[in-house]
C-alpha cells in the first residue's frame, strides 16, 4: 500500500495536475477569505468555509479523476491487480495520496486568517478598552476546518469510486462534479418539498445540513460519523468493483 501511496503522490507533481490543484485551491481560498471577511469587515469565518465547500465541485474532481481512469487508459490496471498487494491496500493507497494533498493544501490555506488576527490585535489596542471579544473566534475556525476536511475526504472517496468505473478522465470528472453538486444544492431545494418523507431523505443526503453546527464552533460527532461513513461506503464500493474485476 505504501508503494502505491508514494507513486500516486509523486504522480501529482510529475504532471501539472498537482500544481494546478494547489494553485487554484490557494487562489480561490485567498479570494474567498478576502471577500467574506476582510472586505466585508467581518470576523465570521463560517461564510468563508461554506463558500470553500462549493469550490470542491471543481477542485475534488480535478484531484480524483485520474486515480483509476488513468490506469485503465494506460493499460496498467492489470499490473495493479496482479501486484502483491491487497485490493484494500491498492484503494487505500490511492485514496490516502489524494487525501494527503487535499488536507495539506487545506492546512496551508489557513494562513489566510493571519491578517484577521493581526487586524483584530490592532483594533483591540486602538480601542478605549481592551476586549477579548474583538477578533475571529478560534474555536469556530478550527471546527469549520475539521468539517471542511471531513466533507472533502467524503467527496474524494466519491471521486475515487467514479474514477474506478471509467477509463475516460473527463467523464470521471464530469460525473463527480454532478454528484457533488447535487449533494450540495439539495438543501436549497428541500424548503420547497412538502412531503416529510422526501424532506427526510434529502436532508440525509445533503452534506451541508450537518455542517451548521461546525460553523458555531461545535464538533458534531454525529456529523463526523456521517462524513466518515460516506468515505467508508464509497471506499468499500470501489473495493467491490476491483474485487469483481480480479476474480470476474
Amino acid at each position: 500500500m505504501f508503494a502505491i501511496y508514494k507513486k500516486e503522490l509523486r504522480s501529482y507533481f510529475i504532471n501539472a495536475i498537482g500544481y494546478v490543484y494547489v494553485g487554484v485551491f490557494l487562489a480561490a481560498a485567498a479570494l474567498l477569505c478576502c471577500y467574506t471577511t476582510l472586505i466585508s469587515q467581518s470576523y465570521d469565518a463560517s461564510n468563508y468555509f461554506t463558500a470553500l465547500i462549493f469550490c470542491f465541485i471543481i477542485l475534488i474532481p480535478l484531484l480524483t479523476m485520474k486515480l483509476f481512469a488513468e490506469e485503465k487508459k494506460l493499460r496498467t490496471e492489470q499490473l495493479l491487480l496482479t501486484a502483491p498487494v491487497s485490493i484494500w491496500g491498492m484503494v487505500l493507497g490511492k485514496y490516502l495520496a489524494a487525501a494527503t494533498l487535499f488536507v495539506g493544501t487545506a492546512l496551508v490555506s489557513c494562513i489566510n486568517f493571519f491578517p484577521m488576527y493581526s487586524y483584530a490585535r490592532a483594533e483591540r489596542l486602538a480601542a478605549a478598552y481592551a476586549s477579548d471579544h474583538i477578533g475571529p473566534v478560534t474555536a469556530e475556525i478550527i471546527a469549520c476546518l475539521v468539517g471542511v476536511i471531513l466533507i472533502g475526504l467524503a467527496f474524494i472517496s466519491i471521486g475515487l469510486f467514479v474514477s474506478s468505473l471509467t477509463e475516460n478522465q473527463l467523464a470521471a470528472a464530469v460525473i463527480t462534479v454532478a454528484i457533488i453538486l447535487v449533494m450540495l444544492i439539495l438543501e436549497m431545494l428541500n424548503q420547497y418539498v412538502e412531503v416529510y418523507a422526501i424532506r427526510f431523505v434529502i436532508d440525509w443526503i445533503c452534506v451541508l445540513s450537518r455542517f451548521s453546527n461546525f460553523t458555531v464552533g461545535i464538533l458534531d460527532f454525529s456529523a463526523i460519523l456521517y462524513y466518515l461513513s460516506i468515505s467508508g461506503v464509497f471506499l468499500l464500493l470501489t473495493v467491490r468493483v476491483y474485487d469483481k474485476r480480479r476474480w470476474g
